[in-house]
């Protein structure tokens, strides 16, 4: 841990105490110690200092919660926006909007979908001074190690987590993470439509403060899969979207953070008072299918089935007690399924949920009336889904999108206050009152 600690004060001057104290957390958090164990952290600080650093860091648990994260998938057989062909030789600088703070934080990094051995020349985390143009604020520049180490190779069809670094993480704020990619990485694992400009640069660009001479911008998320703060005792787990379009926000205006979870996250904060913390973890992937994989119609980054990718996108998630379900639009407009078929799907995304002791609320179907190829038959299946969905006893709750969005004169689309344009994908506007309509008390 000695390395660190020197990192830590070159680069944030920190005095004696609070060093001291945020050695032994980051020593805490860093080996999973169980709370009890903080007592004997500082044995070779002065007394003082130990003393305060005990008192400091008394309250630590070690476990971890997510602020951010997002859901990768396999690249593009097209190779859209680089998924195929990769990086080389060059730094990916992206901007993730928090849900809650915390004053640690670690990155998780993501080769799942990769066909070799992932090399992360070096990293860093910081706080952007402006999101649009991929400027820093160098004095919270953080470098990451991974094991003590600026370089780590992950392994294809794996994930790395970085060592803890002392950050204050603001609830509802922003961090840039960067990665230098030294040698070629092949097919990426990758978030298409991440709403967010991604910077991309020559070489090594991690420590440089400036968001200025990327080669490219590109509106997608790459091998950066979460964001985790310690779960300390303000800290109440997370909520984690399970979603498609509707909630990853394709159409949504560049990094302006207007997806439903999103303003989720807003009225957590502002309700909750800053007296307890719950993350929000937006895993939607647009074009995803409760039932079916988006392999099946040729487009592999739309990702598994809601059902299959459980356990990539959702179990390894830390710190989630809730999960909400918004799925089955695309069950209906890219297959034609009926409402058993969907209803089927949902029944056993809910009950392996439960099988993990999470709570699970399920969303209703928004309208979809005016999109030219919707019809009678397939309205009758949304209404069929979304009763079942209103009345089941399978789930926890419910999140009525439907109700938050649709036209009062006309139920079967979309209120036109609300309507983002192609009568399917709500405005901001109507992101907000589907987050204003979720049950916090269920949460």
């Amino acid at each position: 841990m000695t390395s660190k600690i020197i990192s830590i004060s070159a680069l944030a001057g920190i005095n004696a105490r609070a060093l001291t104290a945020a050695a032994v957390t980051i020593a805490l958090c860093a080996a999973g110690t169980p709370r009890a164990a903080a007592a004997g952290g500082s044995a070779d600080a002065d007394a003082s200092a130990a003393a305060s650093a005990q008192s400091d860091a008394s309250s630590v648990r070690c476990d971890w919660v997510g602020t951010w994260a997002t859901a990768l998938t396999t690249a593009s057989p097209f190779d859209t926006n680089r998924s195929q062909t990769g990086f080389e030789n060059e730094s990916i600088r992206m901007i993730a909007q928090t849900s809650i703070g915390g004053g640690l934080v670690r990155i998780r990094l993501s080769n799942v979908y990769g066909d070799r051995p992932l090399t992360i020349g070096h990293a860093t985390v910081a706080r952007p001074t402006a999101a649009a143009t991929g400027d820093i604020d160098l004095g919270t520049v953080r470098p990451l190690t991974f094991r003590g180490r600026p370089t780590v190779t992950v392994p294809a069809g794996s994930e790395m987590v970085s060592d803890p670094v002392v950050l204050s993480v603001q609830p509802l704020g922003q961090l840039a993470v960067t990665v230098y990619l030294p040698q070629a990485t092949g097919p990426v694992s990758w978030h298409w439509f991440a709403r967010q400009a991604a910077f991309i640069y020559a070489g090594d660009h991690t420590a440089n403060p400036s968001g200025g001479g990327a080669s490219m911008t590109i509106n997608s998320f790459y091998f950066l899969a979460g964001i985790e703060v310690p779960d300390d005792h303000r800290a109440d787990g997370a909520v984690v979207v399970l979603g498609d379009s509707i909630s990853d926000g394709p159409f949504q205006a560049l990094n302006a953070n207007t997806r439903w979870p999103d303003f989720l996250a807003q009225r957590i904060t502002r309700e909750h008072h800053g007296a307890r913390q719950l993350g929000v973890l937006n895993l939607a992937l647009s074009g995803n299918a409760s039932g079916h994989d988006g392999d099946e119609v040729g487009l592999p980054e739309l990702g598994p089935s809601g059902l299959n990718r459980l356990g990539e996108h959702v179990f390894t998630q830390p710190g989630v007690r809730t999960v909400i379900v918004e799925l089955g639009i695309n069950d209906i407009f890219q297959h034609d399924d009926g409402p058993d078929a969907i209803i089927a799907a949902l029944q056993q995304i809910v009950a392996d949920l439960h099988q993990r002791h999470l709570r699970v609320l399920l969303g209703t179907m928004v309208p979809a009336t005016g999109d030219p190829s919707w019809t009678p038959v397939r309205e009758a299946t949304r209404q069929a889904v979304n009763r079942y969905v209103r009345t089941t006893r399978d789930s926890d709750g419910v999140v009525d999108l439907d109700l938050a969005v649709r036209d009062p004169a006309n139920p079967a689309q979309l209120n036109p206050a609300f309507d983002g344009g192609d009568h399917v994908h709500p405005t901001a506007a109507g992101n907000r009152a589907i987050a204003e309509i979720v049950p916090l008390s269920r949460l």
